[in-house]
């Protein structure tokens, strides 16, 4: 063999290795923004093309991880918790049984998987954390943080989209004496765990911020808003934030200093502001909307958009006021995410909205309604390789919501 050819190898080892190949809740930056090109600014009537769609996932609320290798979620069939992998056409490759899942009220799987290359990483609604190989689901190692660590299940069962960053997993078992842990992703070792405030976990999926001395693990416990610190989660601050049944599931989101938090029930958000090393906040203003349950948000051009829950509008608020641009009576409520501008809406009634957000007021552009599925819309929408993935209960479907031309 040359050694012209010897380099060729190494250098697509080297590529390959390095290639990250990841699927995780609400896109790359778990900010509900996705950043295709060539996809459709109206959709036919009746929504746009079926591609495939994919029946016998059970019960849950999963949205779907998208990778090159597959599509990946989860569901719950007779009680019991599955992972459920697809190929990119819509055929089963494998399912595997984790273990038992949520049958006291709002049945079946919370989480959306996390994969990485080929590792799929979960955790269920009774705390139970695991690494599965995604070519066939064997599972390589496994933690009931309960047992482990002092968790606690909360109200609607555990529901947590878990974070990384490079060989560190977080979760946070909401233990008295542990409420916050980190894990050698390959492994399973541990490597720190925080006590915090010794609150609940409340269903918030946490977030890191990059600062110039340090990371912070951001995330909403039962009662207030939480920092540590990512490398040895030490504990650095909490900020009160009451929620009615302690429910705060919507992601935090972090730019340029300042952190914005919101939930439902009437509460709504505040927008808090970082000291430049992470170990102290401050208030910066209050609104009671927009107020989303669990259906996220998402901010681009200094604007927040979001839908309410006690408030059922779709609302405009200006990022640095926190004041309220605009609202529409309609489309609420729901969980959103955006591409391009523009904003992908699946609400509680079964409706997919394509809205155009102007200066002063929505553009409803397209919608159609979910044929397939049942229970409640609750799963988060999904762009990936100009595909729309819609999760209902037991159905996928993925729409192409590609120009014509490719």
């Amino acid at each position: 063999m040359t050694k012209s050819a010897i380099s060729i190898i190494i250098t697509l080892i080297s590529v390959t290795l390095n290639a990250q190949d990841v699927a995780q809740w609400r896109g790359a930056n778990r900010d509900g923004i996705y950043n295709e090109k060539g996809l459709l600014d109206k959709w036919p009537d009746g929504g746009p093309k079926m591609i495939w769609h994919y029946d016998g996932l059970g019960q849950g609320y999963a949205s779907a991880a998208v990778t090159s290798s597959g599509v990946y979620t989860s569901g719950m069939i007779d009680g019991k918790g599955y992972i459920f992998a697809l190929d990119l056409k819509g055929t089963l490759k494998w399912k595997k049984e984790f273990g038992p899942e949520w049958t006291e009220n709002h049945y079946g799987t919370r989480s959306t998987p996390l994969v990485i290359n080929d590792r799929l990483y979960f955790i269920s609604s009774f705390g139970k954390l695991f690494c599965m190989n995604t070519a066939n689901g064997q599972i390589l190692w496994s933690i009931d943080t309960f047992k482990e660590y002092g968790g606690r299940n909360t109200t609607w069962g555990m529901t947590e989209n878990l974070l990384y960053d490079g060989n560190i997993l977080y979760a946070t078992p909401g233990g008295r004496d542990v409420s916050v842990i980190a894990v050698d992703r390959q492994t399973g070792t541990l490597l720190w765990k925080s006590r915090g405030t010794g609150e609940l976990s409340s269903y918030c999926s946490p977030i890191l911020v990059q600062l110039p001395t340090r990371k912070v693990l951001i995330t909403m416990m039962q009662k207030s808003i939480q920092g540590y610190d990512a490398a040895t989660g030490k504990f650095l601050w909490s900020f009160r934030h009451i929620t009615e049944y302690d429910i705060n599931p919507n992601t935090p989101y972090y730019k340029d200093g300042f952190l914005y938090c919101t939930s439902g029930y009437g509460t709504g958000g505040v927008m808090i502001k970082l000291s430049p090393d992470g170990s102290s906040v401050s208030e910066v203003w209050k609104n009671n909307v927009p107020d989303p349950k669990f259906g996220g948000f998402v901010v681009f051009n200094g604007r927040i958009y979001a839908t309410g829950d006690f408030n059922r509008r779709l609302f405009c608020l200006d990022w640095k006021t926190g004041k309220e641009l605009y609202s529409l009576r309609q489309l609420a409520p729901g969980n959103v995410i955006a591409n391009d501008g523009l904003l992908y809406i699946y609400s509680e009634n079964g409706t997919v909205s394509l809205v155009k957000p102007a200066v002063a007021s929505f553009e409803i552009l397209s919608s159609f309604k979910v044929p397939m599925g049942s229970g409640t819309h609750w799963a988060h929408l999904v762009i990936n390789n100009r595909r729309l993935y819609v999760r209902h209960g037991e159905s996928l479907m993925v729409y192409d919501i590609a120009t014509a031309a490719k």
